[in-house]
């Protein structure tokens, strides 16, 4: 059984949070936990996570059963829901003018005993933690692209100043591009998913160090909130932090 703590906090320059985050579980014990980073236009990236997450959340609890069987059926349901979401969210854009360019990032993992599978589109990042972090997902970024024509290094990319600058987002056009990513906790004990707002903020060494530090789990959720603040909080900061070891939440 899963443990977990969700945080997501507006920081300390933005007037609004355009993050949103959910994590659910069906009868059979299968999780969903979903980070989305809104963008784009006043007042619409906290609309286009939010549309995401929202719309995410009812199918993965409405769907049936037999959508959920096997890795290959959760992959397919994630990418056919995605493609749908994605379209809801840009007809809305183009249908009202104050939406008019909003997208999102987005991670969406399904969790099943010591398999899971996620859709990511965009910089936010999930990783593996142990004795060792491994980050899961590779952003879709420009300088990501710049790295694999090797105009630049990937130690160039960290202090590019395009670095947040993302190629793809759902929601900004009416087709598609997203990841499949299968993963294992077979060795892990924790999965971290955040936004930018906290992975662009603290090395991904000190993250591991809090997330394996004795401390209750919401402990340790709101000190990487707090760090991040710490550390400027010029962006929205949203978390979910799951643990696969018995430990006080």
């Amino acid at each position: 059984m899963f443990q977990y703590v969700v945080e997501s906090d507006t920081g300390k320059i933005r007037v609004v949070n355009e993050d949103s985050v959910a994590v659910l579980k069906r009868p059979s014990g299968l999780m969903l936990a979903i980070v989305a980073d809104g963008m784009g236009g006043h007042k619409a990236g906290d609309v286009a996570s939010q549309m995401t997450v929202d719309q995410l959340s009812h199918y993965f609890l409405e769907d049936d059963d037999t959508a959920f069987l096997t890795l290959d059926s959760k992959k397919e349901w994630l990418s056919g829901r995605i493609d749908t979401i994605n379209r809801v969210v840009f007809d809305h854009s183009v249908a009202n003018q104050e939406c008019k360019g909003m997208g999102t990032t987005l991670i969406a993992a399904l969790i099943e005993g010591d398999e899971g599978v996620l859709c990511h589109i965009g910089d936010s990042r999930a990783y593996l933690i142990n004795e060792t972090i491994q980050q899961i997902t590779r952003d879709h970024s420009y300088v990501n692209v710049l790295v694999d024509s090797g105009e630049i290094t990937q130690e160039e990319a960290e202090a590019h100043p395009k670095k947040n600058w993302i190629v793809r987002a759902l929601g900004t056009e009416s087709g598609i591009e997203r990841e499949l990513i299968d993963f294992s906790f077979a060795d892990a004990s924790y999965l971290l998913i955040c936004s930018d707002g906290l992975s662009n903020k603290i090395p991904k060494e000190e993250l591991a160090s809090i997330v394996r530090a004795t401390a209750p789990l919401s402990q340790k959720g709101q000190e990487l909130v707090n760090l991040a603040n710490d550390l400027g909080g010029e962006d929205n900061i949203s978390l979910i932090l799951l643990s696969s070891v018995d430990e006080e939440v």
